[in-house]
């Protein structure tokens, strides 16, 4: 009879822990660290409101250059930190259909500004990297799954400014990483 009785309280109790862990969440986190592991990095996210964070990220950027001189194209690797006004609008409809929002699990519109520092690989074939600032307009999807791996992709169009010149470029994002602490 104790034992059943034990067994019957302990079951409750662990119901109750999973329970409150999986209940529909229709407010941004108040603080949110992640590390990003397909370009190393760590991201702070801060809840301003229910619905919108100031995203911060210091981490490694790639990016691709032709040249029409050498017929030859370059990637190269640059640090960069980025901010992000983030705005989630569709929390309150991922909770009602049941699906999960913890961990700002949901799709956003951001105001993005990237200072991309000099590139740490260089090719003189193709002139200097110098450092730059990108601004933005993102539209993206993050998800938190159980155990807390993220997946993160936005894209967009921005305008990157450097000491040569002013040009157009496309934006995209993709990170796949963890969501560490509380």
């Amino acid at each position: 009879m104790k034992k059943n009785y034990l067994f019957l309280c302990l079951a409750v109790l662990l119901f109750n822990g999973v329970y409150a862990q999986d209940e529909a969440v229709t407010s941004v986190r108040k603080n949110q660290f992640k590390i990003n592991m397909l370009f190393p990095g760590f991201v702070y996210e801060h809840g301003l409101s229910a619905k919108n964070t100031l995203y911060s990220e210091a981490t490694l950027g790639a990016g691709y250059r032709y040249n029409s001189y050498y017929d030859e194209s370059n990637v190269y690797i640059f640090p960069m930190i980025t901010e992000q006004f983030r705005h989630y609008y569709n929390l309150e409809k991922r909770a009602a259909k049941g699906k999960r929002t913890a961990y700002n699990s949901g799709n956003f519109i951001a105001a993005s500004a990237s200072y991309n520092f000099q590139s740490i690989s260089t090719n003189s074939k193709y002139g200097e990297y110098s450092s730059s600032v990108t601004l933005g307009a993102l539209w993206g999807l993050q998800r938190t799954y159980k155990g807390r791996f993220n997946l993160e992709l936005c894209v967009g169009p921005g305008i990157n400014f450097d000491k040569y010149d002013t040009e157009f470029v496309p934006l995209a994002n993709f990170t796949l990483g963890w969501v560490i602490g509380k």
